[in-house]
This record gives C-alpha cells, structure tokens and sequence, in this order.
C-alpha cells in the first residue's frame, strides 16, 4: 500500500533512523497495520471512508499528508489491508489441520469456515468496509480481494491445477466465501452452515459434471469434425 514517497518522508521525519532493506518495509507495513488496528474501532461510528482514514492516521500520530503518502488509495487500501490480515489469520486458525487427511469437500468447509470466522471477528467494522466494496466503483477491489482470498485457501488445501480448473476454482470459492459471510452477519453461524454446505455441494456437483466433458483440445477436434460432415458429408 505504501509508497516510495511515503518511506523516503518517513525516514525525513524520523520515524526510523536509516532507510536500510530491513527498516523500511518494517516501518510501512508496521505503520499499515497501526493505522488498520485503529481504524477498525472507529469504523462503526465514521464509516469506511476518507474520514476513517484521516482520523486512524492522526491517532497513530501521522498528518493528512503523510496517511495520503502511506495509503495512497485511502480507504480501499485499508479495506485491502483488513481483507489480507483476515486471510492471515484464517491460514494460521488452519495451521493445525492437515488439508492431505481430508476429501476436498471437507477443505472447503474447514476453509471458508476459517476465512469467515476472521472476517467475523472485527464485526461492524467488517460491515462497513463490505458495504463499502459493494460500491459500483469499488467492484473491480472486491472481486480482487474475493479471489486472493479464494486462492489462499485453494492452495492451502493443496490445489495445484495450471490450466483453466485453476480459475473456475477460484471464482466458484470466492462467490461461496462472499456469499456466506454475508448469511453469517445476516442469520448466524447455523444459517452460514446450512448455506456453506449448500454452495459446496453446488460445487461439487459442478465440477463432477465438468470432469465429463471434453478437454478443450478434443472439443476443438470434434467441432472441426462436425462442421466437416456438415460441409463435404465425410469426417476428418
């Protein structure tokens, strides 16, 4: 989220004492989560806006000018920072499960679960900043952060797909993850289950179907085949 500029007035204003490869990112990013941890109590009372973030920034005893310097992109970059400190904590809630002695199904669960649970955590402010995403002019943040969040938890459960599985997985669970966090704020933990179990067996359903079907080099090769009997009545 931080800037080059950000750092170099850091350093000018001595917040660390030499710009050195260790300092530096430590002061940003050590900074980010400041400004983050204070932002989350005020969230429910200023919203999740420009004002969030001048107000954060000057408890941690920064001006307007530098939190511009830091968070460049205001209030979608700390919406940003809260939605990778929730996919942190969901991967170390799932430290102590070995994703290997699961059936995928399980993994989904025991991800999303995780996932919705850190969201879950901060409460209001977690609302604010999704409605904030929700913001048409936001979308192209929300569907970005849906999907690091959706590919965080397909690795951990050991996915290695490279061709076009990698993405159908990743978009598939990112609707599932937003979807049911929203159940979960909504109607609760049973009803946030209830749902989950329902989308994972969408999924699992969708994907039984897809392993059916043709890789597309053969799909090509049966269209080609097709449009030849249909043109000179013999196959290629």
């Amino acid at each position: 989220m931080s800037t080059p500029e950000a750092v170099a007035r850091a350093a000018a204003l001595g917040y660390f004492p030499a710009m050195t490869d260790d300092t530096v990112p430590d002061w940003a990013e050590t900074t980010e989560q400041r400004v983050l941890d204070a932002a989350l109590p005020l969230a429910p009372q200023l919203g999740w806006n420009a004002r969030l973030v001048e107000a954060a920034a000057q408890a941690c005893g920064l001006s307007k000018a530098d939190a511009a310097l830091l968070l460049p992109n205001g209030p979608r970059d700390l919406a940003a920072l809260l939605s990778r400190r929730h996919d942190r904590r969901a991967l170390a809630a799932l430290t102590g499960t070995d994703p290997a002695a699961l059936k995928v199904r399980e993994r989904i669960r025991r991800g999303v679960e995780a996932r919705v649970e850190a969201a879950f955590a901060d409460g209001e402010a977690v609302r604010r900043a999704t409605l904030f995403l929700a913001l048409p002019q936001n979308a192209p943040l929300a569907l970005s952060l849906a999907w690091e969040s959706a590919d965080a938890i397909w690795r951990w459960a050991g996915d290695t797909a490279t061709d076009e599985n990698h993405y159908s997985k990743r978009a598939l669970l990112a609707a599932i993850l937003t979807s049911t966090l929203a159940v979960r704020f909504a109607r609760g933990s049973a009803a946030a289950g209830e749902h989950l179990e329902a989308r994972i067996g969408n999924v699992m359903a969708f994907e039984k179907w897809k392993a059916g079907l043709p890789r597309p080099a053969e799909a090509l090769q049966r269209a080609a085949e097709t449009l030849g009997r249909i043109r000179y009545g013999v196959s290629r």
